[in-house]
């Protein structure tokens, strides 16, 4: 039996219409596809420009640190928390965001390369120091032992509190000291028995500086201050911080000569080389931030040592 010609005419506008809608739905999707992939591209190349600008920016306030750092130098013969370059960098607004930091003297801090001398051998009054700031925060004090024997040149356990390979080579995934001078502070994460909170605590008062340093007692924390000597007590340490907090000292050695002992007195010091800038800059949404290490010369000339880029 034969189908009307009407019917054969009809299933093909069908088949037809079908067709034209799968293909305008394929369409769709195609288009979809690129505006999507044309926004990505677009939103990646915008954040890739604002984080390059960022980081210009962020060497342009470390260039800015640095001559405030030589003028320092020019105009003064002791470095102070009153100073200019002790002062925190407000927020100052740059296009499309703004940039913000702060600068802090190293040497207020405990040297931990200080553990040891040029010959890598423990250095025992810098390691008693380092026990007594230990002690001062109420943390371990077998941290002191540890982390010379990390720095030391030799693989021999120091008695009571060492540790060295056959301690390191146990933990799982195993590791070996370092048996050099740290590069940075935040290697005492890696030692024996040391954990966050402990780590979180006792970073603040510690860093990792080329050779041995003095520390300069006008910007010290005051529990370095109260390691000087295990004479010292919380309320003298409170009357030091009170008597710089303007302008230093008028005179270390007024200051220092009846609290600690004359071969300490010679570590202390009123000025200092090493500086960090942390520098924030934001721009839209990408933010960096840049740690940057930086080394002032007798003729202040002013030398960036090491940086490193972070989110935080």
């Amino acid at each position: 039996m034969r189908m009307p010609a009407f019917s054969g005419r009809r299933r093909a506008r069908g088949v037809a219409m079908i067709t034209a809608m799968l293909i305008a739905a394929l369409a769709a999707i195609v288009a979809a596809n690129l505006a999507w992939d044309n926004a990505l591209d677009v939103r990646r190349t915008t954040m890739m420009l604002n984080r390059d600008q960022a980081m210009q920016v962020a060497l342009g306030a470390e260039s800015w640190v640095a001559s405030i750092l030589r003028d320092d130098l020019a105009d003064s013969t002791t470095d102070h928390l009153g100073e200019l370059w002790a002062t925190q960098l407000p927020g100052l607004p740059i296009e499309g965001g703004e940039v913000f930091g702060v600068v802090e003297d190293l040497q207020g801090r405990f040297n931990v390369n200080n553990l040891v001398d040029d010959s890598g051998q423990i250095d025992e009054p810098s390691l008693e120091q380092f026990r007594r700031l230990v002690a001062t925060l109420g943390l371990d004090p077998r941290i002191a032992g540890i982390m010379a024997d990390w720095i030391d040149a030799d693989l021999d356990a120091s008695f009571p509190d060492g540790a060295e390979d056959s301690i390191y080579t146990g933990f799982f995934p195993p590791y070996r000291t370092a048996n050099l001078p740290l590069s940075s502070a935040s290697e005492l994460a890696a030692l024996e028995g040391m954990d966050k909170a402990s780590f979180d605590l006792l970073s603040p008062h510690i860093v990792a500086l080329p050779g041995r340093t003095a520390i300069n007692v006008n910007t010290a924390t005051a529990a370095v201050l109260q390691s000087l000597s295990e004479n010292m007590s919380a309320a003298e340490v409170e009357g030091l911080v009170a008597e710089r907090q303007s302008a230093g000292f008028a005179s270390v050695e007024d200051a220092f000569t009846t609290l600690v002992e004359p071969e300490v007195l010679n570590t202390l010091a009123e000025t200092t080389s090493y500086f960090q800038l942390r520098v924030v800059v934001r721009i839209d949404t990408v933010r960096i931030t840049l740690y940057s290490v930086l080394q002032r010369g007798a003729q202040g000339n002013v030398t960036p040592i090491l940086r490193s880029f972070g989110t935080g």
